[in-house]
């Protein structure tokens, strides 16, 4: 594909991918050379998309911490640094503020006793939804609103859950999808509900075009016969630690 998207920040699967911390799921031995083979596709997907690749350095001594979308909110030409509620996870922000300064981008963060998980953080046009919950607590949110100037931001409790994006997200209409179940819909638009789990989340690549995990085909089908074009990569080794394609990536357009 001709052209760019924009920076799409990856970070390998480190040696002890298969330790990752595991919350709302029971635990499954996880295959680390099928995991690296599965993140070279989905990296290649997002690649052949348009997106230029940007490697974050390894943090080989934090088994999640490939899961990149919850060390940076990037918003514009700002970087916001998180600060996990999950205290083993603190230590992977490191190499994500090293990728967005190279990019170009200031940076702040999230500073305690505030905590924060990128994955919690949703937008949808100029509105930003945050995950109330294990990871994220109302100081974190309150300082995030406070960096992101003029936007609205809106608290979602969440519950079952590791984070919002693992309940909802967006499609390149601004359309929500999702389960309802782990969410406070009350705070929310109306909702498309998903008829699987994973069907909750979508990649935006680009104007009409999502990634979905292959254990989402229906979800994957209602898309197409929508019109959208629609990429599937099995991450079936990420599931197994309650990671999605959400949480392997941060686009920067």
């Amino acid at each position: 594909m001709t052209g760019s998207a924009g920076t799409a920040l990856v970070r390998d699967p480190g040696p002890r991918l298969a330790d990752g911390i595991v919350t709302h799921i029971g635990r499954r031995p996880v295959d680390t050379a099928l995991a690296a083979r599965q993140h070279g596709d989905y990296v290649a997907a997002l690649r052949e998309a348009g997106w230029r690749i940007r490697s974050v350095a390894p943090a080989d001594a934090h088994p999640d911490a490939v899961f990149v979308e919850d060390a940076v909110v990037v918003c514009g030409d700002l970087a916001v640094l998180g600060r996990s509620g999950e205290t083993r996870r603190r230590g992977e922000v490191r190499g994500a503020e090293e990728a967005v300064r190279e990019l170009g981008l200031r940076i702040e963060r999230i500073k305690a006793p505030g905590t924060l998980d990128g994955g919690d953080v949703l937008r949808v046009g100029d509105t930003v939804y945050v995950g109330r919950g294990a990871r994220t607590n109302e100081e974190g949110i309150c300082q995030l609103a406070h960096l992101l100037g003029g936007r609205k931001v809106v608290p979602v409790d969440t519950s079952g859950c590791l984070h919002l994006k693992s309940a909802i997200t967006a499609l390149p209409d601004g359309t929500i999808i999702g389960v309802p179940d782990l969410v406070d819909t009350s705070v929310l638009p109306c909702m498309r509900v998903v008829p699987e789990p994973a069907g909750a989340h979508v990649v935006v690549l680009g104007p009409g075009h999502v990634l979905l995990s292959e254990s989402a085909p229906r979800t994957a089908g209602q898309l197409a016969a929508d019109g959208l074009r629609v990429t599937r990569v099995d991450i079936s080794e990420f599931e197994a630690l309650e990671g999605c394609v959400t949480c392997l990536s941060v686009l920067v357009p």
